[in-house]
């Protein structure tokens, strides 16, 4: 019987971490999508990330002297990117159907797949999913809904960026201290965008509903993926994530009842085949150390 090398077994953890938090997001975003209705797609985005950073704050109480100057700064600058993907796609995702808001979205890490992948033939998977999009959106119906692909496509480039600056903050910062500081970093910036119209439409049901959420997603999927990333290079992260476009048309059809065409479904096929096809490497080549990674406070 063959023995998985600790690569191996790293690369098979770090899997089944990412499946399962692309799932918790893609239910997190359809049981938000009663809450765009309430309070907009900005304010259930802010509620989310406001929530967020005060619980991780709570649980893991960041101490200073786990930061270096330059991991202080990538934390900060994560806790940017994750409210910049969060809101842009909320927006995305009151506009377009789920699955098409998420494929569009994964060009994002398709990115980084492809730039991190070895060979030429790399560029074939941006041709193949770029045939995706255009299968997702139909432009020949004439009916494109603009602003929403657009805000999918900031989504995604600030979902690349959020996967090069988890897998930083997630080296050399240890157990979730890093997500502490970002979280808290994304609800101040939600905050600052959202909170002055949102604030005043809040009951204390959306107040307790926004806690549950809020675990749901961001807290618990970005954890899971900060630890997925210490076992994964971004090539076989930003591959792995071709399934959610996948997992987000089967949970839009179960739960939304948002039931897509031919043409829909054909182009997610695309992208996720550009996904699979852009990396196949698995374990990261150079690991840090995993100790005290689930450490969730302070000694």
């Amino acid at each position: 019987m063959s023995t998985l090398t600790p690569a191996r077994t790293a690369a098979r953890t770090g899997t089944l971490l990412a499946l399962a938090s692309m799932t918790l997001v893609q239910l997190g975003l359809a049981v938000s999508v009663d809450l765009i209705d309430r309070i907009g797609a900005e304010g259930a985005a802010w509620l989310r990330l406001a929530w967020a950073g005060v619980l991780l704050l709570v649980i893991v109480r960041p101490r200073r002297s786990s930061f270096t100057g330059r991991s202080l700064a990538a934390s900060a600058a994560l806790g940017v990117v994750t409210a910049g993907v969060t809101m842009l796609f909320m927006e995305a995702v009151a506009r377009l159907p789920l699955g098409t808001a998420s494929a569009l979205e994964f060009l994002g890490p398709l990115g980084v797949a492809v730039a991190r992948s070895r060979g030429g033939r790399a560029l074939v998977w941006p041709v193949l999913a770029g045939v995706g999009v255009l299968l997702l959106t139909e432009p020949w119906q004439g009916h494109v809904e603009v602003v929403g692909v657009l805000f999918a496509l900031g989504a995604a480039a600030c979902w690349a960026s959020y996967i090069l600056l988890t897998q930083v903050v997630g080296d050399e910062v240890s157990g979730l201290q890093g997500l502490a500081v970002s979280l808290p970093v994304a609800g101040l910036v939600a905050t600052l965008v959202a909170g002055p119209s949102t604030i005043p439409q809040l009951t204390w049901q959306l107040v307790v509903i926004g806690i549950g959420l809020a675990l749901l997603l961001p807290v618990v999927p970005f954890a899971l993926e900060m630890l997925a990333l210490r076992r994964l290079n971004t090539a076989s992260f930003g591959t792995l994530m071709s399934l959610e476009p996948a997992i987000a048309l089967t949970v839009g059809l179960v739960l939304l009842h948002q039931v897509p065409g031919l043409w829909p479904v054909l182009g997610v096929g695309f992208v996720v085949a550009a996904g699979i096809g852009a990396e196949r490497t698995g374990a990261r080549d150079h690991r840090p150390a995993l100790d005290d990674e689930l450490a969730c406070a302070p000694a």
